[in-house]
C-alpha cells in the first residue's frame, strides 16, 4: 500500500483513504465504464457541493530541508504535525521529524492568535532558534524548526481578517 492515482490524476494515500479518492470520491479499485461516466460526474459534483471545507487560517512553508517550497495549510483549532498519515500537517521526507505529534500549531479564533505547542514526542520544536518547551505565540514570518527542516509561518486569520461564523 502506498500512493494511488485516481483516473482524474489525484494522488492520495491508500493506507489513509482506502481505494476511494478523497478529492473526487472515485473508487480506484473499480474500472470505470464510459456510459456511467456522466452520471458519476454529477454524483461527484453533488458530493463536492456538500463537503465541508476547513477554511485556511494560515500556512507554514518549508524554507530549508527536504520539502523546500512546499506549503502546509493551518486550519482552525489544533493542527498536529508529524510524518504519519493521520497528522493534520503531514511532513514526509525528513525522518528527524517525529512520526506523530512532533509539535502542534493552534489557531484560536476567540483570541485571534496562533500558538506553537510542543508535541508529546521526543522531538523538539524550535521557534526562531529557541526551543519551544512552553506554548509560544507565533508572529508573521517566524521560523519554526522541526527535525532538519525549517518552516516560515504565514498567518492569514487574525487581526486583519477572520472567517465569519455563519451558525
Amino acid at each position: 500500500m502506498g500512493l494511488v492515482r485516481c483516473q482524474n490524476g489525484h494522488m492520495f494515500s491508500e493506507r489513509r483513504y482506502g481505494t476511494i479518492c478523497p478529492y473526487c470520491n472515485i473508487d480506484t479499485a473499480k474500472k470505470e465504464t464510459k456510459p456511467e461516466t456522466f452520471k458519476e460526474d454529477l454524483d461527484i459534483e453533488t458530493n463536492l457541493l456538500y463537503q465541508e471545507v476547513d477554511p485556511v487560517c494560515g500556512w507554514i512553508v518549508c524554507i530549508e530541508g527536504t520539502r523546500v517550497g512546499k506549503d502546509y495549510k493551518i486550519k482552525n483549532g489544533k493542527n498536529f504535525i508529524g510524518r504519519a498519515d493521520d497528522m493534520d500537517i503531514q511532513i514526509i521526507g525528513d525522518n528527524y521529524i517525529a512520526n506523530r505529534n512532533h509539535a502542534i500549531i493552534v489557531y484560536d479564533p476567540k483570541k485571534k492568535n496562533n500558538v506553537l505547542l510542543p508535541g508529546d514526542s521526543s522531538g523538539i520544536a524550535y521557534l526562531n532558534g529557541e526551543p519551544a518547551y512552553m506554548p509560544s505565540e507565533l508572529s508573521g514570518y517566524d521560523v519554526i524548526e522541526l527535525g532538519k527542516s525549517k518552516f516560515l509561518f504565514v498567518p492569514f486569520c487574525g487581526e486583519h481578517f477572520e472567517w465569519q461564523d455563519n451558525e
